[in-house]
């Protein structure tokens, strides 16, 4: 005769009660074992999002009128971290914007920046 086997929830131990194939007692143990299991993966992302958010909030506080120039200075000072963007824009010319989202910065000469607007839809 085949002995059963009581299966335990992954979460709490507890012992199954269900489906041959259930691996949880309850969708809160279901819910917490995911989050735990994609806690370091979220808080990574958590972190990129807050620096891209930080980025164009600096960008649009300096930059109104939608064009204007500004040191690299200036952008660090006020919290800006140049290793995050959204999306680069290579002109013809070779020009290279980098974008947070609508918010976009062209390195010019002597550690300056034109900040710009883009104002279409990418």
């Amino acid at each position: 005769m085949a002995k059963t086997v009581e299966k335990t929830c992954l979460e709490c131990g507890e012992v199954i009660i269900g489906r041959v194939d259930k691996k949880f007692c309850s969708d809160q143990c279901r819910v917490s074992f995911n989050n735990k299991l994609n806690s370091n993966e979220t808080n990574h992302m958590r972190n990129v999002n807050n620096t891209l958010r930080k980025n164009r909030r600096i960008l649009m506080e300096a930059n109104p009128t939608g064009k204007t120039k500004l040191s690299r200075e200036k952008l660090m000072q006020k919290g800006f971290d140049f290793n995050y963007f959204t999306n680069i824009y290579k002109t013809k010319d070779g020009a290279i914007y980098y974008y947070c989202y609508e918010q976009g910065y062209l390195p010019i000469e002597n550690n300056w920046y034109l900040l710009v607007e883009r104002k279409e839809n990418f």
